[in-house]
C-alpha cells in the first residue's frame, strides 16, 4: 500500500472510530480535545501539504482527507485544515532560514498553526505593516481566526505603504499589543474562532516568510479555495451514510469531481454546488429523522447547523453570487 492509500485508509478509520462517535460532545464543548489533534499529528496528517520531494501539495489526497475528517467531525477538521496554508508557506518560502526553521516542526505538528489573512479585506481596520529596527510592527484587525489556544503560530498577512503584502509567522498568544475577542458561532463553536486585534505588535524580521504585491494576492484570492469545499462534502457524505442509498450519492460524486477538476474560474460554481448540496442533504436528513432531529443528542440538528455555517464560510463574492443563483431569486417585497 502506498503512502497516499495508507493515509486515506487511516483517515477513514479515525473519522469513523474516533471523530464521529465524539462529534456531539465536541459540538457542545469549548474546544476540540487535544487528544484528537495529537492523534492527527502522530499519524502524519499535519504534514500532508508538503510532500517530501518538494513537489507541493497532493491536492486529490488533501481533498480526500478534508472530506473524510469532516464526515467524522466538522469542528476537528476545520481546526486541522487551517494548518496547511502555513505548511505550504514554509515549504515554498525563499526567505533565508524560513524553510529550515519552520517546515519540519509544522509538518510534524510539533508547532500548530492558524491563518490570519482576512485582515487584508477588513473594512474597518485593514491590516498594516511597517518596518522598524529588527523587524515589523503590525496594526489592524483580523476577523475569523480559528484555533485560538490550540495553535501556537499565526500565519499573518498585512499590507505596507507600497501596497505589498507581508506574510509573517506570529506567535499566537495574547499580549499587550495583541488581543482577541471570542465569537459565538451557530456551529463549530469548539473551533475557538476569534477576532484578533494588533496594536503596534512587534514581529522579528526572521519571521517574514514572503512578500507579494497586493494586486497579485487579491487576484488569486478572488475565486476562493476549492479545498474548503470538501468540508461541505464531508458533511454531505455523513448524511448519505445516515440516510442510506439515495440520489444524493450520485450528486455527491459529481460535486466531488467538479471540485477536483476546477480551475480558478470554475471554483466559485463548484463551491456553490457543494454548499447547495450540503443544505439539501442535511435538510433531507432532518426531515427523515423526524421530530427527534431537533433534540440536542441528534446528529441531524448538528449537521443542519453545520450546513448553515458552510453556506458562508470562506465565501467570496463570486461564490456567493453563484450560490444565490442556485438557491433561486429572492421573493419580491
Amino acid at each position: 500500500m502506498g503512502e497516499a492509500s495508507r493515509l486515506r485508509a487511516r483517515a477513514a478509520e479515525i473519522a469513523d472510530e474516533v471523530l464521529f462517535p465524539a462529534a456531539l460532545a465536541v459540538d457542545a464543548a469549548d474546544r476540540v480535545p487535544a487528544s484528537q489533534l495529537d492523534l492527527l499529528a502522530a499519524e502524519g496528517f499535519y504534514g500532508v501539504a508538503a510532500r517530501a520531494d518538494g513537489s507541493g501539495m497532493d491536492f486529490p489526497l488533501a481533498a480526500a482527507l478534508v472530506e473524510t475528517f469532516a464526515s467524522g467531525c466538522l469542528t476537528t477538521a476545520f481546526v486541522w485544515l487551517q494548518h496547511h496554508g502555513p505548511v505550504l508557506a514554509a515549504a515554498d518560502s525563499e526567505r533565508p532560514g524560513i524553510r529550515e526553521t519552520w517546515l519540519e516542526p509544522l509538518a510534524k505538528g510539533v508547532r500548530r498553526a492558524g491563518i490570519a489573512l482576512a485582515g487584508l479585506r477588513s473594512p474597518t481596520a485593514p491590516m498594516r505593516v511597517r518596518a522598524v529596527d529588527g523587524g515589523y510592527l503590525l496594526d489592524g484587525a483580523v476577523p475569523w481566526v480559528t484555533g485560538w489556544n490550540m495553535i501556537d503560530t499565526l500565519y499573518t498577512a498585512a499590507r505596507d505603504s507600497h501596497d505589498d503584502v507581508h506574510f509573517l509567522f506570529v506567535d499566537a498568544a495574547d499580549a499587550p499589543t495583541l488581543s482577541t475577542t471570542p465569537l459565538e458561532l451557530v456551529a463549530v463553536q469548539a473551533s475557538r474562532t476569534v477576532d484578533v486585534r494588533f496594536d503596534g505588535h512587534f514581529v522579528p524580521a526572521d519571521r517574514l516568510a514572503d512578500v507579494r504585491a497586493y494586486e497579485k494576492w487579491s487576484s488569486s484570492d478572488a475565486s476562493g479555495s476549492a479545498l474548503n469545499g470538501f468540508l461541505a462534502l464531508g458533511v454531505v457524505s455523513r448524511c448519505c451514510r445516515l440516510l442510506g442509498p439515495s440520489a444524493l450519492d450520485a450528486e455527491l460524486a459529481a460535486a466531488r469531481a467538479a471540485l477536483l477538476a476546477a480551475d480558478a474560474a470554475a471554483v466559485p460554481a463548484a463551491r456553490a454546488t457543494a454548499s447547495d448540496l450540503v443544505l439539501r442533504a442535511t435538510a433531507q436528513l432532518t426531515v427523515r429523522t423526524g421530530a427527534r432531529a431537533v433534540l440536542r443528542d441528534a446528529h441531524a440538528q448538528r449537521l443542519l447547523r453545520e450546513a448553515a455555517f458552510l453556506l458562508v464560510f470562506g465565501n467570496r463574492p463570486a461564490i456567493r453570487d453563484a450560490l444565490l443563483a442556485r438557491l433561486g431569486p429572492a421573493a419580491p417585497r
